[in-house]
């Protein structure tokens, strides 16, 4: 099992910019692809972004295409989100995730796929 820290959430304008980090630790962290997710009140959680476990790969929903970035880097552990030009309907809390299996080559952007996950950051965006 791998435990995973989020931080870097807050408030922010419309059309600013904030990056997330997530910090895993207690598993062999370069061997897993991570993810982002996130969820609003009443909704079903959503997937964000992903990015293969040796970083070769990334996916992105629709609806930040464009707009965030996902990287890591397998000598700190950790994950990040960049967002920018970021929106009031980005608003929600974001989940951190790590796959349940090792060394996948490409990304696969469903829930199931995600073993363990973080206790979420907020971001708010005000218009």
């Amino acid at each position: 099992q791998v435990q995973l820290v989020e931080s870097g959430g807050g408030l922010v304008q419309a059309g600013g910019s904030l990056r997330l980090s997530c910090a895993a630790s207690g598993r062999t962290f370069s061997s897993y692809g991570m993810g982002w997710f996130r969820q609003v009140p009443g909704k079903e959680r959503e997937f964000v972004a992903a990015i293969t476990w040796n970083g070769r790969n990334t996916g992105y929903a629709d609806s930040v295409k464009g707009r965030f970035s996902i990287s890591r880097d397998n000598a700190k552990n950790t994950v990040y989100l960049q967002m920018n030009s970021l929106k009031p309907e980005d608003t929600a809390v974001y989940y951190c995730a790590a796959e349940n299996l090792p060394r996948r080559p490409i990304v696969i952007a469903t829930m199931s796929n995600f073993g363990s996950w973080g206790q979420g950051t907020q971001v708010t965006v005000s218009s």
